[in-house]
């Protein structure tokens, strides 16, 4: 197994004592199971990352912070979303495996995050998938995600293309701007009664709604990522609202993440 593996630590790691101790960190992360486990961990990840991140050593020596002195969660301190712009922002000897950036929405530097292991990110998604929805088996997810296919690096989309792989239906997949063939694979999933996710950029699903209304009673519309400069920016009673309408569904689903904390 890749933990197994790591627990001797990668090439370029002086010391494997945080990387042993990151292994089990990594595992109490699935086996908590009250608010107090939460903190706990959150404890331990920056007694952690107090000692061997670099860039959040100097961040909280900046503060004036004392790691002994932080004893909840709540007291941690938040390394400022600007330093995964400007700085490498991982564990000392750490490679990363991939590298996911900001979709830039916010100004010409993106943010980078560095993961070094992907399992991890993809466990923790196909767990909250499966807690919420069942087995991604069961469904057929469509990805109607442009702007982020339309750039390198994004985490939206590594975690769409491992749902739609373990989806296992050969109907699922990506649309860029096919929207009369997503309408045509909409009408076919409901026709099918077919249980299908519809994962869409908030802009691409507006565009669809207005080309394309369809009632859809086996589908669940999830909207994620904003009007990424597309469209006018509305809250959000009023996108579900016109969304629900369109599509004559009960409720819309949003998912929401960030580079620097994975989707």
């Amino acid at each position: 197994p890749p933990d197994a593996a790591l627990m001797h630590g990668p090439k370029g790691m002086t010391d494997p004592k945080p990387l042993a101790e990151l292994n089990e960190l990594r595992e109490w992360v699935f086996r908590i199971g009250s608010a107090a486990d939460l903190n706990a961990l959150a404890l331990e990840l920056f007694r952690v990352h107090a000692e061997w991140n670099p860039v959040y050593r100097g961040f909280i020596e900046a503060l004036g912070v004392e790691p002994r002195s932080v004893q909840d969660a709540a007291s941690i301190p938040c390394l400022p979303i600007t330093l995964f712009r400007s700085q490498r922002v991982l564990l000392d000897g750490l490679t990363p495996v991939l590298s996911f950036t900001s979709s830039g929405t916010t100004g010409a530097v993106t943010s980078t995050h560095h993961v070094p292991w992907p399992e991890h990110y993809e466990r923790s998604f196909l767990t909250s998938f499966r807690a919420v929805y069942g087995e991604p088996s069961e469904w057929r997810i469509l990805a109607l995600l442009p702007s982020y296919l339309e750039r390198q690096g994004s985490s939206l989309v590594y975690m769409a293309e491992r749902l739609i792989a373990a989806s296992g239906d050969p109907v699922s997949g990506f649309y860029l701007s096919q929207y009369a063939d997503l309408a045509e694979v909409l009408r076919q999933s409901e026709a099918e009664g077919q249980k299908t996710l519809l994962l869409g950029v908030t802009f691409a699903l507006l565009d669809l709604a207005e080309r394309f209304p369809m009632p859809l009673r086996h589908t669940v519309i999830m909207e994620t990522g904003g009007m990424k400069g597309r469209r006018l920016e509305i809250v959000r009673e009023e996108l579900h609202a016109i969304l629900k309408n369109a599509f004559q569904v009960g409720a819309i689903h949003s998912e929401y993440g960030m580079t620097e904390l994975l989707s």
